[in-house]
């Protein structure tokens, strides 16, 4: 398959400094604003980047589930192939690729995880299916079938019953607090526009990058 000649000219949108907050977290949730009001498919999936203890990168898509000064929170099973990575390196990146805005946002910090108090408000808001999912699976671990699964599913269900569905004590939230941050916009020609933001002795920096 040869996707040499399969491309796309972006618009002439453009972005200017001045256009860009001071705060990339304010920057980022005018973004996202504007991603949701355009219905951009799940504005808040994230592809979240880890590393292994041999320096193998990982992907995977997460979902944001807040975003405020302290940093972008996700919800996982603590014993997951990501959570193993976390553990022993936390630090991560995450991507936006709101791609029909011809946008993208990176960001990059260290992990850590959330309060059980948080965990729990998140946990206790999902729906009851998702709740019992979080029960259901080993995350990450090789399993023999599809219908092994369903036969833990009705293990779950069953203990249960009709019950309240407690936080499971291996799952919970885990919060990138961003040290970097880069804002990139599609141009015409190729002549992107791309804002870096870094965190310097508690201050954040702006600089224009070359496309």
């Amino acid at each position: 398959m040869d996707l040499a000649d399969f491309r796309k000219e972006y618009s002439g949108r453009g972005l200017r400094r001045e256009e860009m907050d001071a705060n990339p977290i304010i920057q980022f949730s005018s973004w996202f604003q504007q991603a949701t009001e355009m219905s951009v498919h799940e504005p808040n999936a994230m592809t979240l980047a880890t590393v292994d203890e041999m320096g193998m990168p990982w992907q995977r898509t997460v979902l944001l589930k807040t975003c405020d000064e302290r940093g972008f929170t996700f919800f996982s099973n603590y014993t997951s192939r990501k959570a193993l990575h976390l553990n022993q390196n936390p630090q991560a990146s995450l991507l936006f690729p709101w791609i029909t805005l011809e946008r993208q946002v990176i960001v990059q910090g260290r992990v850590e995880k959330i309060s059980a108090e948080e965990s729990l408000r998140y946990f206790s808001s999902r729906p009851r299916e998702s709740q019992i999912g979080a029960w259901v699976s080993n995350q990450s671990e090789v399993i023999p079938s599809r219908e092994f699964l369903a036969g833990k599913l009705g293990e779950i269900r069953q203990r249960f019953g009709d019950g309240e569905i407690p936080l499971p004590p291996f799952w919970g939230g885990y919060r990138v607090v961003p040290q970097q941050m880069e804002f990139w916009q599609g141009g015409p020609a190729r002549l992107h526009d791309r804002f870096f933001y870094r965190l310097e002795n508690g201050n954040w920096e702006i600089d224009r990058l070359s496309p």
